[in-house]
């Protein structure tokens, strides 16, 4: 099922949008107003003094150490949520001070109710938004831009993230940072000890852009220093001041690793068992400027990817997970797009046609900041497989920071991971941002060019767009986008899955927050068309989404119902499922669906989505439920089913896909991960279980088990037919 609440994409809009958007969402709302608030002037004005320490502190959650006193304190906290800038239900203070190697924060969640702090989460870098958390947000370059985020519970759990866009951050980032945690009888307290090798940054700028969070939980209360726009991002924070003399040692990390695996093919009855050593290599040449070389890059470790049901006739897009691929994953994002037509994808890299893992003979990367420039370069020797042979990658990626908030850019590429054809790519992109306009609105936009230019292909290889936006969090939203994709456009490390077309899209909604409701929260409603057109001529699809309202409780409950209309032209039939086509035609169907979800926060959390209506000349029923269970900071349980009912002129079908997660951790540095897959379209099943011990950020083991069988039905008549079972050690010495 689709996520389809009423937010802002990241894809292109149309010329005559920036005007009509100024004119709705910005200006037309700041009538009456004062232009800007003196409220958010003062806040986004805020600066802090930082102290420097001879003694560094103990990091054990304790905040007992002396030199915390020489500290200067934060204290002037706000909620943003659910009351944008109002008083917070609880009391916080927050510690900030700084050596040659570390930046150390502290903080006291006070807590008139110690008893009720929700910590349910020990697996290092996973999720905790159902937990009481503190997070730390730092701009080392202040530019409103890019930035961190280390996160940090009640147990010592921690989750960091790289910012790719100023709103938007990639959470799949490790980087080597320290923090503890305890509760105790006034609330919980945090330490943070942050090494400045871990972070690139300007060391002839003393001021950093800087904020924190703290989520409560069990009120679904959010409270900052600076917000905006009830968020926290780069595009919004203070300063910390004062900044000098940072160091960062040679700047050197060297990160060997280890591998011994068994596999077992048991349809040929072959077994395989191998060690293998590797190497990555990081090296500082400046601290905003980082270089890494992989030698033998070894991905064993890597989360599989959850498994999707198909039923479009458009590929599937995947996130990245793997470690060296997202060091500096910002430097490399273009345009604001995040799928269909992105010029660089790193998992086209190191991965064959059917997901296979092809080996990575030497990397080298280079990314960092130069004054306002950003810059990235990747090169990637792939081994051949297959038909394809050894290929040489390249991309190379520049944008300068322009205006207060915006940036210019360019990237190119070189080379094609999947076939022996010459492929190479440029573009360029214009990213606009201003949050400082009449009525404190915010109007965002990018506009974009790209070229392919592939071996034996003549015809047009491009592909632009232009997008405008005005998100905001109550009130008026929306955005218009427009870009097309020529039929011959071909990013060979990038992803497409629609060429030859154009493609329109506008949405409208209102966010209302109503005063004092003693349940309600917000209400968010709005609508959304999308259209398809072929460069060619005619229609290929389009959707007009309608979503009446999305409820959400104080308590974090929400309940959405929605309604949608699609058309759909095929020139050519299609297998939707084994057997079953889809004639050519021009189709039209309706559907309705309602949503209906349990707050995280409690310890038993349930999830329903049902959506039923036409299909294809035909009926389809979906549904989605989940269910997750978290009855303390060791367990959890969760199962989601994803169920489609088809029937078709051409004949039925239904689809099962079944998740099971269960997660077990020690403490914060044992965990046991498990994630168990079925889907009746592959007629397969897979268990991915791996235990890590991460005795100190830096230092890892795992032993990794991924088992596959043929599966005739949901988790019965087993087959295996393959298995691999790995142990890795990895440990980072830091010079």
């Amino acid at each position: 099922m689709e996520d389809h609440a009423i937010r802002p994409p990241q894809t292109g809009g149309a010329p005559e949008a920036l005007t009509l958007l100024l004119c709705a969402f910005g200006f037309s709302q700041a009538q009456g107003q004062d232009s800007p608030s003196s409220r958010d002037v003062t806040e986004r004005d805020k600066v802090l003094r930082i102290a420097r320490t001879e003694t560094a502190p103990t990091i054990d959650g304790v905040l007992d150490d002396p030199v915390w006193t020489q500290a200067p304190v934060i204290d002037d906290l706000h909620q943003f949520d659910p009351v944008d800038h109002g008083v917070p239900t609880e009391r916080t203070e927050v510690y900030v001070l700084y050596d040659d190697d570390n930046l150390y924060v502290a903080a006291r969640m006070f807590d008139s109710e110690p008893g009720e702090i929700r910590a349910r989460q020990m697996v290092q870098g996973q999720p905790m938004w159902f937990d009481d958390s503190f997070a730390i947000l730092l701009d080392p370059f202040n530019n409103k831009r890019t930035g961190y985020s280390f996160e940090v519970n009640p147990v010592g759990s921690r989750r960091d993230g790289v910012f790719v866009t100023p709103t938007e951050q990639n959470q799949d980032w490790e980087g080597i940072w320290h923090a503890e945690a305890r509760i105790n009888d006034e609330g919980w307290a945090a330490e943070f000890s942050i090494p400045f090798k871990t972070l690139n940054f300007d060391p002839n700028n003393a001021d950093w852009g800087f904020t924190v969070e703290r989520s409560i939980a069990r009120k679904q209360e959010d409270i900052a220093w600076v917000s905006f726009n009830r968020e926290v991002n780069p595009g919004a924070t203070g300063v910390i001041s004062g900044l000098s003399g940072l160091q960062q040692g040679m700047g050197l990390d060297i990160v060997p690793s280890i591998v011994t695996s068994q596999s077992t093919d048991f349809e040929t009855d072959a077994s395989n068992s191998q060690t293998d050593p590797s190497l990555d290599v990081f090296y500082n040449f400046t601290p905003s400027l980082t270089g890494v070389l992989t030698l033998n890059t070894d991905f064993s470790a890597t989360e599989v990817d959850d498994r999707q049901i198909n039923l479009t006739r458009f590929s599937l897009f995947f996130p990245e997970k793997r470690d060296f691929f997202l060091q500096d994953v910002d430097i490399f994002s273009f345009g604001g797009l995040e799928r269909n037509g992105i010029p660089f994808h790193s998992r086209r890299i190191g991965l064959g046609g059917n997901g296979q893992p092809v080996d990575l003979e030497v990397g080298a990367k280079v990314t960092g900041r130069v004054g306002r420039w950003n810059v990235g370069a990747l090169d990637i020797q792939q081994e051949g497989f297959g038909a394809v042979d050894d290929s040489n990658l390249f991309v190379g990626r520049v944008s300068a920071n322009v205006l207060e908030e915006s940036s210019v850019g360019m990237i190119v590429t070189d080379g094609d991971p999947h076939s022996n054809l010459d492929n190479s790519l440029f573009g360029a992109d214009f990213r606009y941002r201003n949050t400082r306009l009449p009525g404190n609105r915010t109007l965002e936009g990018e506009l974009w060019f790209q070229q392919s230019d592939t071996e034996g292909f003549d015809g047009d290889e491009s592909a632009w767009g232009l997008r405008v936006a005005s998100p905001n969090s109550e009130g008026l939203l929306g955005w218009l986008a427009y870009d097309t994709f020529s039929e011959d456009f071909n990013p060979a490390l990038g992803f497409v899955n629609r060429s030859g077309v154009e493609r329109t899209e506008l949405t409208v909604g209102y966010i209302s927050r109503p005063d004092e409701h003693r349940w309600l929260r917000s209400n968010r409603s709005g609508v959304n068309f999308e259209r398809y057109d072929r460069i060619s001529g005619g229609l290929e699809s389009s959707r007009i989404y309608v979503q009446l309202l999305e409820l959400q409780s104080h308590a974090g409950d929400d309940f959405t119902l929605s309604a949608s209309r699609n058309r759909e032209v095929l020139l050519e039939a299609f297998e939707i499922s084994d057997g079953v086509m889809i004639a050519p035609g021009d189709y039209e169907f309706d559907s309705v669906g309602i949503e209906v979800g349990g707050a995280e926060a409690r310890a038993l959390a349930p999830e329903l989505e049902l959506e039923v209506g036409d299909f294809y000349g035909g009926e389809i029923l979906s549904a989605v439920a989940a269910l997750e269970w978290r009855p303390n900071e060791h367990l959890f349980l969760g199962l989601g089913y994803e169920y489609n009912d088809v029937e078709l002129p051409g004949g039925e079908f239904v689809t099962r896909l079944i998740q099971v997660e269960a997660n077990y951790a020690f403490d914060v540095r044992w965990s046991w991960v498990n994630l168990i897959q079925y889907d009746n379209e592959s007629n397969s099943a897979g268990i991915n279980s791996r235990l890590r011990w991460n005795p100190r950020a830096g230092r890892d083991l795992y032993i990794v088990l991924n088992h596959g069988f043929d599966a005739e039905g949901a988790f019965s008549r087993l087959r295996s037919t393959e298995s691999r079972l790995s142990v890795k050690y990895t440990h980072t010495f830091r010079l």
